[in-house]
């Protein structure tokens, strides 16, 4: 992905979230020369994933298949001297952009619709070799349980959230004409760089052309204290 197209991405986001009233902390605005100025005071931000994260899944097109998150709180499972069990973040998705099917070995988590347009899920359990199983699918949708055959798909409309167990394929997208989807994830630690199973193989975390100055850093890029 360009540089240019991940700041934009950015503005674009910081602009919704001002329509929807919703703010992040300040961490997410500081440029890369307030970074290198920040000391250890601020290692929990970078040890444990904290902040922008875009991708393109390898796709080239990101408004076809990508994903904008910006992790506002999370654990480390690696460091003892973190304590948090749970982490949250905010996820942008737009009007047919696609999230491909994956599942977390070990995360289980909320995903929520906090505004905007309707979030469509499509559902699957994993066999015994991880592929797409053709058994129910027990689903959790704010405090309501019932199951439902492989591969259907749930809405969620604004304000409604639904329960992704451990080893459930899900694949995601905002619904056409709806407009784009506020939503958020509400899980134990996350771990995407160790704890995503995707169907197919994709590039979760793409190469960046540097074609201009980044206008915030990615979680990954942070410099060291």
């Amino acid at each position: 992905m360009k540089r240019s197209k991940l700041n934009k991405i950015m503005i674009d986001t910081k602009n919704f979230l001002d329509e929807k009233n919703f703010i992040l902390p300040p961490f997410a605005y500081w440029s890369p020369e307030e970074w290198a100025e920040k000391n250890h005071e601020y290692d929990e931000i970078r040890d444990n994933m904290m902040g922008w994260d875009i991708t393109d899944f390898g796709s080239g097109d990101y408004n076809k298949c990508g994903l904008l998150m910006f992790t506002i709180r999370n654990g480390n499972i690696h460091e003892k001297n973190y304590t948090k069990t749970y982490g949250e973040k905010l996820l942008i998705v737009g009007e047919g952009q696609l999230t491909p099917y994956h599942f977390h070995w070990r995360k289980m988590e909320d995903i929520i619709n906090r505004g905007g347009g309707n979030l469509m899920l499509q559902l699957y359990k994993a066999d015994e070799n991880e592929g797409l199983s053709d058994k129910d699918v027990p689903v959790h949708v704010d405090g309501r349980t019932y199951e439902v055959k492989a591969g259907s798909i749930i809405r969620l409309t604004p304000g409604e959230s639904i329960t992704i167990m451990q080893y459930q394929y899900h694949q995601f997208w905002g619904e056409e004409g709806t407009g784009p989807v506020l939503a958020g994830e509400v899980s134990e630690v996350s771990n995407d760089e160790e704890d995503d199973r995707f169907l197919e193989e994709c590039g979760r975390f793409p190469p960046i052309e540097e074609d201009e100055k980044p206008l915030y850093l990615l979680y990954n890029e942070y410099p060291k204290a």
